[in-house]
C-alpha cells in the first residue's frame, strides 16, 4: 500500500500574513512529499509495505537497521498531523471544554502557552513541541529530527514544526516570531479539543 501525499485541509494563501503561500508550496509540495516518496522506497516489496504510518513508526523506532524508515515515516506523520493543526483565521478563543482540561493540568492557558513557546524555542536544531496526553493529563514535550510521540504510544494534540524550513522564508532566524505567530494567529483550537473529545480514556 503506497502513501501518498495528503492535500493541505486549506488553500496555499490561507494562513497568509503569519504564513506565506511560497512557505506552505516549500514545505508540503517539497518537504512532506520528499519524506512521502523515500517512505514508499523504503518499503516498497517488504514485510512492512502494508503497515500503517503509525505501525512503521513504532516498529522501525530505536532500530539502527530501520532508521530511515523511522525518519520518513515519523515525518509523514508529524507533516500531515501539523497542517491539521493551523486554520485560516487560527488562534482565538479556545473551545471551552479543552480550555478547561488546559486550565486543569497547567494552571493557565497563559502557563501553557509558555511552556510550550519554551519547548519549541528551546529544541536544539530541528524538531517539534507537542501537546499531547499521557497518563490521562496534558503535558507539553519536544523532540528532535523525525522523533514523534506517537513512536511512545502517547496521543497528540497540537504540534509546531521547528525546522527552519518551515519558519525561515517568512521569519528569518526568529524562530521565537514564528511561534508567538502559530500561538496567536495559527492554531486550530477545534481540531485540538476534537483530538481531546477521541483521546483513549
Amino acid at each position: 500500500m503506497a502513501f501518498e501525499l495528503p492535500p493541505l485541509p486549506y488553500a496555499y494563501d490561507a494562513l497568509e500574513p503569519f504564513m506565506s503561500s511560497q512557505t506552505l508550496h516549500l514545505h508540503h509540495d517539497k518537504h512532506h512529499q520528499t519524506y512521502v516518496t523515500n517512505l514508499n522506497n523504503l518499503t516498497k516489496d517488504s514485510p512492512l509495505a502494508n503497515a500503517s504510518l503509525e505501525e512503521l513508526i513504532q516498529q522501525s523506532a530505536g532500530d539502527a537497521g530501520k532508521v530511515g524508515i523511522f525518519n520518513n515515516a515519523g515525518q509523514v506523520w508529524n507533516h500531515t498531523f501539523y497542517w491539521q493543526s493551523m486554520k485560516k483565521n487560527g488562534g482565538g478563543a479556545i473551545p471551552s471544554e479543552l480550555e478547561k482540561r488546559i486550565v486543569s493540568d497547567f494552571g493557565s492557558v497563559d502557563k501553557f502557552k509558555e511552556e510550550f513557546s519554551q519547548a519549541a524555542i528551546t529544541q536544539f536544531g530541528s524538531g517539534w513541541a507537542w501537546l499531547y496526553i499521557e497518563g490521562g493529563k496534558l503535558k507539553v514535550s519536544k523532540t528532535g529530527n523525525a522523533d514523534t510521540p506517537v513512536a511512545k504510544g502517547l496521543f497528540p494534540l497540537l504540534t509546531v514544526d521547528v525546522w527552519e524550513h518551515a519558519y525561515y522564508v517568512d521569519y528569518q532566524n526568529r524562530r521565537a516570531d514564528f511561534v508567538k505567530a502559530f500561538l496567536e494567529s495559527l492554531v486550530n483550537w477545534e481540531f485540538v479539543a476534537e483530538r481531546l473529545s477521541k483521546a483513549p480514556a
